[in-house]
């Protein structure tokens, strides 16, 4: 083993993992302090941009989508309706699923997102240059595709 690899195995901040949870932590405080100033949480904005490319997903997707237990999305989705941003109704076919679609004013929402989002975006594809955003992302999700 050589010494700099003994070196960061004393040390755990000095790990893929540990600067990748850094990474998520400040993507999260970012994109949770811009969404705040239009009244959405990042989990929140996920649901609405996840409802917009498949209108009526399960609670379970969009709970995967988001990095939420289904019992979170439960009260996501409640407040999202409260606030008039989803309308949830009974699925046609399968009386106890709710079939969840954006409203007008939810299209409005992920409008305003929609700028908070590129912005952070546009910072994580400068901060991983030289490498090209493809190259990143495929990266990162080899690194999660090693513990799937």
């Amino acid at each position: 083993m050589s010494g700099q690899h003994a070196e960061r195995l004393n040390d755990p901040y000095a790990t893929i993992g540990f600067a990748l949870k850094q990474a998520q932590q400040a993507l999260r405080a970012h994109m949770d302090t811009g969404l705040r100033e239009i009244g959405l949480t990042t989990p929140q904005y996920a649901v609405l941009a996840s409802l917009q490319v498949e209108p009526g997903a399960s609670n379970a997707a969009l709970a995967r989508r988001a990095f939420v237990t289904p019992q979170t999305m439960q009260a996501i989705l409640v407040t999202l309706e409260r606030s008039g941003l989803i309308l949830r109704t009974p699925h046609p076919q399968h009386g106890r699923v709710m079939k969840t679609e954006l409203t007008a004013s939810g299209h409005d929402a992920l409008e305003a997102a929609t700028g908070i989002v590129a912005e952070a975006e546009a910072r994580l594809q400068r901060a991983a240059a030289p490498l090209e955003s493809q190259t990143a992302i495929a990266m990162l999700l080899r690194m999660a595709e090693v513990f799937r």
